[in-house]
């Protein structure tokens, strides 16, 4: 039994006229007591959100916000491992990553609860449509789809738009992944109605545990809409196992018996049943 959690914040600063260090700073010091209240409460696994420590820049096309990258691991999750380490809590920490100069990534951290840095994951696949001009920040990742061995799980991230394609989430299954996490900035319209119907599709289709995670408020001055929150836990039959609010600063938390897996697996034999050689048009013939 692993006890999860999720937090999903409001930016507290929204000003351009201030300096990047001062918004990214806010942010971070606001997640700090949530985080340590996740830890009084015995989560043993944590996620935030997408690009946690700042806003959701990516409505512009302004390359100061270039500035609020830095190197993972870095900083911010430097700051972050002797938490972990001290609430003998796994975090995932989703940043913006600067490799070398002019490469940029949309990235999360993964650290155990040792606060040992165990890697990151880089987002895949990157969106470029009105409101969400990602391809001007991020490039596509380039470390596959891993996986990462906690003390309490072995854990996959798929980054916000990644929800979209099936095929990421299958790869993370079969790489072991019992719990996947899903730190997004989505806003309300059309990706409302999908946020509740992808991602448990894919812990069903996949057999594990998913925990995906939505900030909230609205944003200035880009103003794309509301960021709607019901960040939640879903297991490998679909079910929703706690939700938060459309509106609230929220930690969530839920326990997640493992031991399910198997059990789901079991009845639900997809992945006996799959026919990998019969796909092989999708990547190699087809657009």
């Amino acid at each position: 039994m692993v006890k999860g959690g999720l937090i999903q914040c409001s930016n507290p600063i929204n000003d351009e006229s201030r300096a990047i260090a001062e918004i990214q700073a806010a942010a971070f010091e606001k997640h700090l007591p949530m985080i340590e209240d996740a830890g009084r409460q015995g989560v043993q696994v944590l996620c935030l959100q997408e690009i946690f420590n700042g806003p959701y820049f990516c409505p512009s096309q302004d390359q100061r916000w270039y500035d609020a990258a830095e190197p993972v691991p870095g900083p911010t999750v430097e700051a972050l491992a002797p938490i972990a380490k001290k609430h003998d809590m796994a975090m995932v920490i989703p940043i913006y990553e600067r490799e070398q100069a002019g490469v940029y990534y949309n990235t999360a951290a993964v650290v155990d609860a040792d606060g040992s840095y165990l890697g990151k994951y880089r987002k895949n696949h990157i969106p470029q449509t009105s409101g969400f001009w990602e391809k001007y920040f991020f490039k596509p990742g380039n470390l596959g789809y891993p996986t990462f061995q906690t003390k309490y799980a072995k854990i996959g991230v798929y980054i916000c738009y990644d929800r979209h394609f099936p095929e990421g989430a299958r790869l993370l299954g079969l790489n072991g992944a019992e719990i996947v996490f899903n730190p997004s900035a989505t806003v309300a319209g059309l990706s409302q109605y999908l946020w509740k119907l992808e991602q448990p599709a894919h812990a069903v289709a996949n057999g594990y545990f998913m925990g995906c995670i939505n900030r909230i408020g609205t944003e200035a001055p880009w103003n794309i809409g509301k960021f709607y929150g019901s960040s939640y836990f879903v297991n490998p039959r679909g079910q929703m196992l706690a939700e938060a609010s459309e509106a609230d600063d929220e930690l969530i938390t839920a326990d997640l018996d493992l031991e399910q897996i198997e059990e789901v697996r079991r009845v639900w034999q997809f992945y006996r049943d799959r026919r990998p050689e019969t796909y092989s048009d999708m990547t190699e013939l087809l657009p």
